[in-house]
């Protein structure tokens, strides 16, 4: 099988640099960089393999990113990019793109991607909470009570679950909007990330300045301490900016 050049990502350096996560596949291979134009892709050997979307080879991929962001600004390469060799990256990438990747370093410069994800925790209180807030979910819930004919109390039921949802939904909304705002202003840029589950409220990529991470994160500690027990939050970063910059690269 051909042996090609997987690559992680676009850095701006002259100086050849190592790293020392290991490349993707579990061989071990060096991670290093290749330079053209004051530019560097940051790669490791590799075959010319599709690789799967597997845990290790993510995590993989990841701790390269991860590591190599700690001394440079750096333009994720989109996963599974492999290059036949370093003159192609060189010459298709590094030199034919070299204006574009200059711009997005000099935009992503000096920002991080943190990100925040919030989920209740105790859903029984929360449809409560839901119904209790919602007077025609009550009332029609009260008069159900009351009905003895089986078909409609088995369609009151589809509808007293179809008006919880629908409230349910425009609770979480609101609840989402509120974190939202309280987190917004400390950012220059942020992703809305779609959210699963009854549970799971918010889930958002914040592009942020580093001069400003201080800052973020005491917010995220004020909130936690306003949501108490009932929302929590799950906090991480600063890792790469891959909500807001990815490198595709078609050879």
């Amino acid at each position: 099988m051909n042996e090609g050049k997987y690559i992680y990502a676009i850095i701006e350096t002259d100086e050849p640099r190592e790293f020392t996560a290991p490349g993707i596949g579990g061989m071990g291979n060096r991670v290093y960089t290749t330079h053209s134009n004051g530019l560097a892709a940051v790669v490791s050997s590799s075959p010319m393999v599709k690789y799967p979307v597997s845990r290790d080879n993510t995590m993989a991929h990841q701790k390269v990113l991860e590591e190599v962001m700690k001394g440079f600004t750096v333009l994720p390469v989109r996963y599974c990019t492999i290059a036949e060799d370093e003159e192609k990256i060189k010459q298709k990438l590094l030199k034919a793109r070299s204006r574009e990747f200059k711009d997005l370093l000099a935009e992503m410069k000096g920002k991080v991607e943190l990100g925040v994800r919030a989920f209740w925790t105790d859903m029984n209180a929360i449809f409560t909470e839901t119904i209790e807030e919602n007077p025609p979910i009550r009332q029609l819930k009260d008069l159900l009570v009351q009905e003895t004919n089986i078909q409609r109390q088995y369609a009151g039921k589809i509808k007293i679950g179809q008006m919880v949802q629908k409230a349910l939904e425009e609770k979480k909304k609101t609840e989402a909007q509120e974190l939202l705002v309280a987190l917004k202003p400390l950012s220059v840029d942020l992703r809305e990330r779609k959210v699963y589950g009854d549970q799971n409220i918010f889930n958002t990529a914040f592009l942020v300045e580093k001069t400003k991470d201080r800052e973020f994160d005491e917010k995220i500690n004020e909130l936690e301490k306003k949501l108490g027990q009932r929302t929590k939050l799950k906090y991480f970063g600063p890792i790469p900016p891959c909500n807001f910059v990815e490198v595709a690269v078609v050879w």
